[in-house]
């Protein structure tokens, strides 16, 4: 008969914790629960994900557990923004990755269209402002619907 020794109420349980996550750098493949850790969801969100878009396919090992490399998880945090931040739904994240090309995306910052200029941009080039015509058209448009506005507000 073997005696066990009683658990202390004072030493707290022990953590482990990935010490290589590619978090910090290193490029040492993390198992399918600290890559949700890491990009902000939840594993089974990672799953359903891997359904959804071809170049998410983790390596397996031999018993079948996921694991990610830094690549990986880029890509699931491209994913990730696209969906939570950008607000695409998934059939659009994917037409947007599609014509755009993962490592295109890998290069922006979030939020940012380098290739679009702001709409008030002045220095944007002669194409993309509207012609002057159209320019004379929109003011038109826009001293209507200023009167009418007058109109309704009385």
């Amino acid at each position: 008969m073997t005696r066990q020794r009683p658990k202390s109420a004072s030493t707290p349980p022990v953590r482990r914790v990935a010490a290589n996550t590619p978090a910090n750098g290193a490029d040492v493949p993390v198992k399918i629960g600290e890559a949700a850790r890491i990009v902000g969801v939840e594993p089974y969100v990672l799953r359903f994900w891997e359904t959804q878009f071809p170049f998410l396919r983790p390596r397996h090992t031999r018993s079948r557990h996921r694991h990610y490399d830094a690549e990986a998880i880029a890509a699931l945090k491209i994913v990730k923004r696209l969906l939570h931040s950008e607000g695409f739904t998934i059939a659009g994240a994917k037409k947007h990755i599609r014509e755009t090309g993962l490592d295109r995306l890998r290069g922006e910052a979030p939020g940012s269209d380098a290739t679009a200029p702001s709409p008030r941009d002045e220095s944007a080039p002669a194409e993309r402002q509207p012609p002057a015509a159209m320019r004379r058209e929109l003011a038109a448009i826009r001293d209507d619907l200023r009167s009418l506005h007058a109109i309704l507000a009385r």
